[in-house]
């Protein structure tokens, strides 16, 4: 393994170690619940950076900083069958995630709060016994069994809501 490879898997896996305190930024359920209040949240932030980065960055974000790679990255050792099918499958989620979102807003009134922290418990996400049951529950069921059941890499293939923002560019611009 190359000295740039061995770089790119430390820092994913150092991101999956810090899964835990940053979490609810990268929630899909959080963004939803404060942009029916009118608030800008912490993932809003990071999914808008998200997109204006892959303009210039492309998905590197996925194979050099998301958690959920990390956590896949570490599985490989179990299951590195590759995934060839069903890549459609992730933006049947964020359609009508990234609708509910904006009408929620909408319904709002549009935003006119940005609270960077909202949720967190001094800035970290998981900040109760509640936050802990919803990281474990996400990791096992999104994360870790469909890496186990269908192959390498299956949430980023199938269920990760935050890719899209890092594919749309290209067919947009």
């Amino acid at each position: 393994m190359n000295k740039r490879q061995k770089i790119r898997k430390g820092l994913i896996l150092f991101s999956f170690f810090l899964f835990p305190a940053i979490f609810y930024y990268l929630s899909p359920f959080l963004i939803i619940q404060a942009s029916s209040k009118g608030i800008i949240n912490g993932s809003f932030v990071l999914f808008f950076l998200m997109f204006v980065s892959s303009l210039f960055l492309g998905r590197s974000y996925c194979g050099w900083v998301c958690p959920g790679a990390g956590c896949q990255e570490a599985i490989f050792l179990a299951n590195d069958k590759k995934v060839t099918k069903g890549d459609y499958f992730k933006w049947l989620i964020w359609v009508p995630w990234i609708g509910s979102i904006v009408l929620l807003a909408i319904r709002s009134g549009g935003y006119y709060k940005i609270d960077f922290f909202y949720m967190t418990t001094h800035g970290l996400s998981i900040g109760n016994f509640q936050g802990l049951i919803s990281y474990f529950i996400v990791l096992l069921l999104l994360i870790v069994l469909p890496a186990f059941i269908v192959g390498k890499r299956s949430f980023c293939h199938h269920l990760c809501w935050m890719a899209p923002f890092m594919i749309l560019p290209f067919f947009v611009f």
